[in-house]
């Protein structure tokens, strides 16, 4: 292996995570210019919607090439470049008068945003030994919550203040931050030479060798529907079901978001005492049906909110069990295109959540919506494959 400089992990974990919230901060700060665009500029919903999606159409249809270009030239270079990319085009969307020409740059920033989203995880699973993995993946998985967050804490008010510009140089300014911080502290994990991962089995496609890939994509997008479900409807549901005013229920969502958070390092450190992800994964597959079955069905009693705080927690604990668990099996020349995979299958599947779920609602009531996706995480426990998981992963490190 060649040599380089030995940095603390911890640091090299704080900065991965900086550079992928800032990008998270980007994509989520389509979403909240719709008010703006909407009520202050008369577009349309599906304009404004439209343009809020742009960002993450961009992510989306590059999470597995960008896998790919961090297998092949490392965390550092792609991070950077990446960010280079976010921050150029927040930049230009903050400068255009079109609104075709801001759609066009919150695509393309949300390409360069994916970058992070393969870089950061390796970086996660090269600098940590496999016993500490798990607790520092759920770490690192804190970085959605906290980035859109943060967001939604700063751009609709900056929009409303100061206008459409000023609020889009905001997520500018941080992945610029981000970009020189990546390229200044990021330091590549440990891995050995193409000529020795080929003499060792590790430059062979894990998609063939066995399914357990293909297994957990399956159960994470299945997963990922309870968990949506939650995100895209608590907010509606407190202020139009049970009367709490707009700011109560903001307050209470965003603070669910950082339990969420916590919940997800929680899983992690248990993964790590275990010794397995799959297993704790199956776990909290019976856990999410489980409340969210209760939530549906007691929607309407005194005990909802705190079934909504449980089904919250539960529902994203799986991520970072997931997304350990395919970075380890891919190994160190794999698990960029492994974990670009993974978040793409999740990505279809979320963007189904909102209208399918709306329309159950809709029809039936929030009881039934709530309940009705418990059969997600069921579908999901058969198809994790604990029997199996090898609990030793092939590390990217000595």
């Amino acid at each position: 292996m060649s040599e380089q400089r030995m940095p603390s992990r911890w640091l090299m974990l704080v900065v991965s995570m900086f550079g992928q919230i800032a990008g998270i901060v980007f994509l989520g700060t389509a979403p909240f210019l719709i008010p703006l665009l909407h009520l202050q500029r008369g577009l349309s919903l599906f304009d404004a919607g439209l343009i809020a999606s742009a960002p993450l159409v961009g992510t989306m249809l590059t999470l597995i090439a960008w896998g790919a270009v961090v297998d092949r030239i490392g965390e550092r270079k792609s991070m950077s470049i990446g960010l280079a990319l976010v921050t150029v085009s927040a930049f230009c969307a903050a400068l255009t008068t079109s609104y075709v020409g801001l759609a066009i740059f919150l695509f393309l920033g949300g390409m360069g945003g994916a970058s992070a989203n393969s870089a950061s995880g390796r970086v996660v699973v090269g600098w940590f030994p496999a016993d500490r993995r798990g607790f520092a993946m759920g770490i690192r998985q804190m970085s959605q919550p906290l980035g859109v967050g943060l967001a939604a804490l700063i751009i609709p008010v900056t929009a409303e203040e100061y206008g459409l510009q000023t609020a889009l140089l905001i997520p500018a300014v941080l992945c610029a931050v981000a970009f020189v911080v990546s390229v200044a502290l990021l330091v590549d994990p440990l891995r050995e030479t193409r000529q020795e991962a080929a003499a060792l089995g590790h430059l062979v496609n894990p998609y063939r060798r066995d399914g357990r890939l293909w297994r957990i994509h399956a159960a994470s997008m299945l997963l990922i529907v309870p968990q949506f479900t939650v995100w895209t409807y608590a907010l509606v549901w407190l202020i139009s079901e049970k009367g709490w005013a707009t700011v109560a229920a903001s307050v209470v969502v965003a603070a669910i978001q950082v339990l969420g958070a916590l919940g997800r390092v929680a899983a992690g450190h248990w993964s790590d005492r275990v010794g397995s992800r799959l297993g704790p994964m199956r776990t909290v597959a019976v856990a999410a049906a489980l409340s969210m079955l209760a939530l549906g069905l007691l929607e309407g009693t005194p005990l909802a909110i705190a079934l909504l705080v449980v089904a919250s927690v539960v529902t994203v604990a799986d991520n970072g069990l997931a997304f350990t668990s395919v970075a380890e099996i891919g190994g160190p020349y794999w698990s960029g295109r492994a974990m670009g995979a993974q978040n793409t299958g999740q990505f279809l599947a979320s963007a189904a959540v909102p209208p399918l779920v709306g329309a159950a609602i809709t029809g039936y009531g929030y009881g039934f919506g709530f309940a009705a996706v418990a059969i997600f995480p069921i579908l999901a426990i058969p198809l994790i494959p604990v029997r199996g998981e090898r609990t030793t992963q092939t590390p990217n490190r000595p």
